[in-house]
Formats: structure tokens, sequence, C-alpha cells
């Protein structure tokens, strides 16, 4: 036993300490910030992991689609088919929406409800027009014969482009339950937290339209 300890000070040091325990009994509660900052760290690490097991399926996608990108069958290929003006406008209505989303999480962040609104509103608008751009290309390559039965290559084409889609159709929903939960609950800190975990899937999706983008249609055409 030290001489601190047997002269009591590590008794009196313990009185005055602050306890855990004690607080949260007295309290009813944890330790301010305490269970709000581990939440945070726990629901970011939880989605970060979602985005990269997202991110290595579409992989999986984007490998098939380099290994059958040949595979025509005598059909039409990339060059035949795809039409860069009308893909242009379709990334620059995604790119745009990055951009408006980011505002949006400023926006929340700042309690400036005009602001979330505005630029969730718009990220909706060009979301959707992305969409509706397109199942156009779908339909139209479909209508003239080269639907994903027709060779492997376009298989590949309407499984990577399509699932880059139905992600997009995702989060339109997601955005559209974010402004419903914000008008409902307000800023609260689990509500902030889940515009936050939408802006980073808006923002993925972005990157791997990028790829889609690069690899399947500049690359077709150049074919």
């Amino acid at each position: 036993m030290s001489a601190f300890e047997a002269a009591g000070g590590r008794d009196e040091f313990n009185r005055f300490r602050p306890d855990r325990d004690a607080w949260e009994h007295s309290y009813a509660g944890p330790l301010p910030g305490h269970d709000q900052v581990s939440k945070r760290i726990v629901v970011g690490y939880g989605f970060w992991i979602y985005l990269l097991s997202d991110i290595i399926m579409f992989s999986a996608f984007f490998a098939t689609y380099a290994v059958l990108v040949g595979a025509t069958a005598g059909g039409p290929s990339g060059r035949d088919l795809f039409d860069l003006h009308k893909v242009a406008v379709e990334t620059a209505c995604l790119l745009l929406s990055s951009f408006t989303c980011g505002l949006a999480s400023i926006g929340a962040r700042t309690n400036r409800g005009s602001w979330f609104y505005g630029a969730m509103t718009a990220t909706c608008l060009l979301g959707a027009a992305f969409l509706f751009i397109e199942i156009n290309e779908f339909r139209s390559m479909i209508a003239e014969g080269a639907g994903p039965a027709r060779s492997a290559f376009l298989s590949s084409f309407f499984a990577l482009v399509g699932l880059h889609g139905l992600h997009v159709t995702v989060g339109l929903l997601w955005l559209l339950t974010m402004m419903a939960q914000v008008f409902a609950k307000g800023y609260r800190a689990d509500v902030l937290r889940r515009v936050l975990c939408f802006g980073l899937f808006w923002h993925t999706l972005d990157i791997i339209w990028v790829g889609i983008f690069t690899m399947v249609y500049l690359m077709g055409v150049a074919q």
C-alpha cells in the first residue's frame, strides 16, 4: 500500500471524481455526448461497410462486362447503339444532383429549411431526369431488337447499367423519406445521421456512374 493510499488520499480522490455509474443512475442516462458519439461512429462504420460491399458487387459486374463486351453474337455493338449526346445529358444530370445533394447536407447541418428542401427537391428532379433518359434508352434499344437476350454483350450491359439505375431509384425513394422525416421530426441527431448516410450513398452512385460512362459508353463508341 502506498503512502497516498494509507493517508486516505485515494478515497478522497474517488469521492470527488465523477463516477459514470453514479451519473447514469442519478440522471437516467449516459454522460453527455458519450452515447451520441459512440452511436455516430457505429452507424458511420456500418454504413461504410455497406458501401464497400456495394462497390465490390459493382466491380464484379464491371469485370463481367469487360469479359463479354466483344461477345455480340453478330449483333450490334456499343458503337451502333450508344448516343453520346443523350448520355452526356444524363451524366450532367447525375453529377449536378451530387452538387445539390451536398447543398442539402449543408442546409440540414445549419437547420436552414428552405436550403435543405430546395436542394433536396432539385436532387430529386435531376435524379428523376437521369432515370427518364436511361429508361428511354433501354426502351429504344429493345424496340430495335437489341434487348438483353440478343447477345452476351447486351446482357452484361443491361445488368450493369440497370443495376445502377435500380440503386438510383432506391436513392430517390430514400430521398423522399428523408424529406418527410425532417418535416416530421426536425433536425434531430438521428435524422442528421441518416441525411449524412444518404449523401454518402448518392455520391457513391455518382462515382460508379463515372466508371460506367467511361468504360461502357466512351470506350464502347471508340471501339
